[in-house]
């Protein structure tokens, strides 16, 4: 890969001295960077296995998911109408906020600004939200009444309350009032309404009936991938593997032993081998992020019977064995590697990356599979950019030689018109909902979580398999402070091969415009990223600002199961002042 940098007359220029351009890897094989890491320092690689080793087709799965929700809910008594809707994936998008005191889906940046509005299907405006909002604002730290639906499992849940609610406002059987609907003597609250759903999603998960339903149709719901078997292989010859899933053992054999099924072993000469060789240590039932914390009794499994074992283990780390339970302390000893050394990949904020980072010091890869998307749409619709960053530059013209003492007023009423329009136009590109990272030129509350508990991100772990294990990811440095309008290059990594100079990997496009101010380079001031179009590039002391209690993970013991493995959808993703930069690849 460090030969990327030799093409063509950019090579007798010298190191550091070619066209930027000519080192970017292909878009959609990057991997990003919040916090420099030096991949040849990692000794242990860590996965997750649902929405990371196992990827669920979208929309397919969501749709399985949404149907059981709908049939369950009927069960229980709702109306059988509801049954008449239909799972549309351009709705939703996660970092939405439940509202259970109104019912509202909202769309937040990270200090608790409303950026969307939406009740039911029905997207509220101007003196609406202010009826329900009077200060465009939400506390969230207020977490019996404000739900963060953070994880890809919540996708469904977030259209099925827009579901709800757009039927109940519309049956003539109700009466519409501000906190739910009146039917006779009888009145549901939207907090009622939400504690159902919450219910209907322990069932589906707990019951077994989504998981038997994927394993029933393997192929239509699972994406089968030949590099998952060849990057594990090349990941195992320069480090350790594990695996952590809260999934149990039987359907987490049925998943990986699909996932590995393939006719040949990593590569097409070798055959093929058991799914259990490729990784060291597999835990499963680990109850995350419990996990991170003080853990459950490690036992291990039957791999003929999937049954557990009575008593704790406490013997050394056996050869493809299966262990149940257990905590990241344990996975570290039986491993023998300490916090640093590792590099866990999970698809969930706060049940993979903020717990494993905080509690243990785990480097972090968030697997963001969103992002294959907003990779298209910034790349289709450039043109779209292209017009914002000129509608900034001809407002940066009429304010440039005013001062305090000016008293001309310059009439930007029709350039702020066209910016609305151009942003609601670029936001529509993305979804109902728009970009998972950007509402216009502001930051979701996502994103904002993204850049401070990810070390990496990319679409895919898969990602690694285009990088050398020698590799520097290595986060530009960004300006505390920064003028209006500042043109931004955009850096995802630097190679530093062995003995050689750096080679810097620059984008030609920020390629996560919305994510501003992550991963930022100036060395060259010639193409814009979104984030100076509109506002200063988001600065480092800034993206630290939570309106958010310190830390609630102490109470994680209450969450049924299911739900451990990925967090809470209503927590508050804590504080956290671990953002140090590493000391990989300083000079």
């Amino acid at each position: 890969m460090g030969s990327e940098g030799q093409r063509g007359p950019a090579a007798a220029r010298g190191p550091g001295q070619g066209d930027p351009r000519a080192l970017r890897r292909d878009c959609q094989h990057r991997i990003f960077v919040n916090r420099s890491l030096a991949l040849e320092k990692i000794k242990c690689f860590g996965f997750d296995m649902d929405y990371t080793l196992a990827m669920y087709k979208s929309p397919d799965y969501e749709e399985l998911a949404f149907n059981l929700l709908l049939e369950h809910l009927v069960a229980i008594g709702y109306p059988p109408e509801i049954l008449a809707y239909k799972y549309d994936p351009t709705f939703p998008t996660r970092g939405l906020v439940f509202d259970a005191l109104y019912g509202n889906l909202l769309k937040v940046d990270s200090h608790g600004n409303l950026l969307v509005c939406a009740h039911g299907f029905r997207f509220l405006k101007g003196a609406e939200i202010l009826h329900y909002y009077p200060n465009k604002f939400i506390q969230r730290d207020d977490m019996k009444r404000f739900h963060i639906l953070n994880t890809l499992f919540n996708l469904t849940e977030a259209h099925l309350y827009a579901c709800l609610v757009d039927f109940f406002t519309n049956c003539s059987r109700y009466v519409n009032c501000d906190t739910g609907y009146k039917h006779g003597n009888l009145f549901m609250s939207f907090r009622s309404m939400f504690q159902d759903v919450r219910e209907a999603m322990d069932h589906v998960h707990l019951s077994g009936c989504l998981k038997e339903k994927t394993l029933e149709n393997l192929e239509k719901y699972v994406v089968k991938d030949p590099r998952v078997p060849l990057l594990l292989s090349r990941m195992k010859e320069v480090g350790k593997v594990f695996l952590a899933t809260n999934s149990d053992y039987t359907y987490t054999d049925a998943i990986m032993s699909y996932l590995f099924d393939f006719s040949h072993g990593d590569k097409a000469d070798v055959p093929q081998r058991p799914w259990r060789s490729y990784f060291d240590l597999i835990v499963v039932d680990t109850r995350k992020p419990l996990f991170f914390a003080e853990g459950t009794v490690l036992r291990q499994v039957d791999t003929d019977t999937g049954k557990l074992r009575i008593g704790t283990y406490t013997g050394p780390l056996q050869h493809c064995a299966v262990y149940s339970g257990g905590s990241s302390d344990v996975v570290c000893d039986l491993l023998g590697v300490k916090g640093k050394d590792i590099l866990y990949m999970g698809d969930h904020i706060f049940g993979d990356i903020l717990k494993s980072k905080k509690r243990q010091g785990w480097r972090t890869f968030l697997v963001v599979p969103e992002l294959a998307r907003e990779l298209q749409v910034w790349t289709e619709k450039s043109e779209l950019f292209e017009e914002l960053r000129s509608l900034d530059l001809f407002l940066a013209e009429l304010y440039q030689h005013l001062d305090s003492g000016s008293s001309e007023r310059p009439d930007i009423s029709s350039i702020k018109r066209r910016i609305q329009k151009v942003t609601h136009e670029m936001d529509m590109c993305y979804g109902k909902m728009g970009s998972l990272f950007r509402c216009g030129s502001r930051q979701t509350l996502f994103a904002n979580q993204l850049m401070r508990y990810a070390d990496l991100y990319a679409a895919s772990f898969i990602n690694f398999l285009y990088y050398p294990f020698s590799y520097l990811f290595r986060a530009p440095p960004v300006l505390v402070c920064s003028p209006q309008p500042l043109l931004l290059t955009c850096c995802a990594s630097v190679s530093l091969p062995e003995g050689g100079m750096g080679l810097i990997e620059v984008l030609g496009r920020h390629p996560t415009p919305w994510l501003a101010g992550a991963s930022l380079s100036l060395g060259a001031l010639s193409t814009p990223s979104l984030g100076a179009l509109s506002t200063p590039p988001q600065m480092a002391h800034e993206s630290t600002v939570e309106h958010s209690r310190l830390d609630s993970g102490d109470a994680v013991t209450a969450l049924p199961p299911w739900l451990a493995q990925h967090g809470d959808p209503g927590q508050q993703v804590p504080q956290d002042s671990s953002g140090e930069e590493e000391d990989d690849g300083e000079a």
